[in-house]
């Protein structure tokens, strides 16, 4: 008798393991990419430090205008030992976290709901570009006269640097949204509201976290701009202090601080948004 050999197993037990080492592939590759970036960026600011730091050690009056990488980790060090740093950084990191909640969460709603009126959004157009058109810290002012010198007037003045970004790009990926989707779903009887909630929201996501990442910048840079007004802490009156009494090296320490709680601040929300759109982290 002869033996039969049962060929339709094999293609579907040999395709694990083929997956499986795909995947591990695609996940080596990546993690190399990544490295190469990391690396090559940790090189560039390495050798840009120390050009910085050698140019100032030739010329004193250089070292006066530009600091100097030693003198700004020496100062660095200072702030974080009595520490001023630390109570500065979460000043102006709390100023920015509301201003940054409330302006995307109103910037979106708004931007959002003007999907429901074409003639409603004309109407507000020529005003949204007016109010953003204006310079935030030229309603400095008028934010400190309406809400005086405390935490709620930098947490407005990071809302409204925030707000207007937050509506424009909300509204682009509403309107961005597939006619043919939209008339798919009308054909199949879905009211306006299920449209835009099972449709227009989630297609709009790829542009509300765009913008998201865009407005940590504009949240913080109200916060500062609040900061030097009118201010006995955080890090807009750690620079603004330091750059009266012609004190560069520490002007540059708490600029330092500030790069770093933006880049916090922004990876925090690209985790956030590879949790909300899983898909787009399979795609790259």
């Amino acid at each position: 008798m002869t033996a039969e050999i049962d060929t339709t197993a094999t293609p579907s037990a040999a395709k694990g393991p083929i997956d499986r080492a795909a995947g591990m592939g695609r996940r080596w590759l990546r993690l190399r990419g990544t490295l190469g970036v990391l690396v090559t960026q940790l090189v560039v600011l390495a050798a840009f430090l120390a050009f910085w730091e050698y140019a100032t050690g030739q010329n004193k009056a250089a070292a006066f205008m530009f600091g100097s990488p030693s003198a700004i980790s020496k100062f660095l060090s200072q702030m974080a030992y009595d520490g001023s740093l630390w109570r500065d950084t979460y000043v102006t990191g709390l100023e920015t976290l509301l201003g940054f909640f409330v302006g995307n969460c109103i910037g979106t709603l708004i931007g959002l709901s003007l999907w429901y009126s074409r003639f409603v959004s004309r109407v507000v157009e020529p005003f949204v570009i007016a109010l953003g058109s204006i310079p935030i810290i030229a309603l400095a002012p008028i934010i400190i006269i309406w809400f005086g010198t405390g935490l709620i007037s930098k947490v407005a003045m990071s809302t409204l640097s925030v707000v207007i970004v937050a509506l424009v790009t909300s509204y682009k990926g509403a309107t961005g949204v597939d006619p043919d989707q939209i008339n798919l779903l009308r054909t199949l009887g879905a009211s306006k509201f299920q449209i835009f909630r099972k449709l227009v929201v989630p297609a709009s996501l790829t542009d509300i976290f765009a913008g998201l990442k865009l407005t940590v910048g504009f949240a913080l840079i109200g916060a500062i701009v609040g900061e030097f007004m009118s201010s006995s802490e955080g890090l807009g009156h750690a620079i603004f202090k330091a750059g009266s009494l012609y004190i560069i090296p520490k002007v540059f320490a708490a600029l330092v601080a500030t790069i770093a709680l933006a880049l916090i601040l922004t990876f925090a929300v690209g985790k956030i948004e590879q949790l909300l759109m899983p898909w787009r982290r399979q795609l790259r």
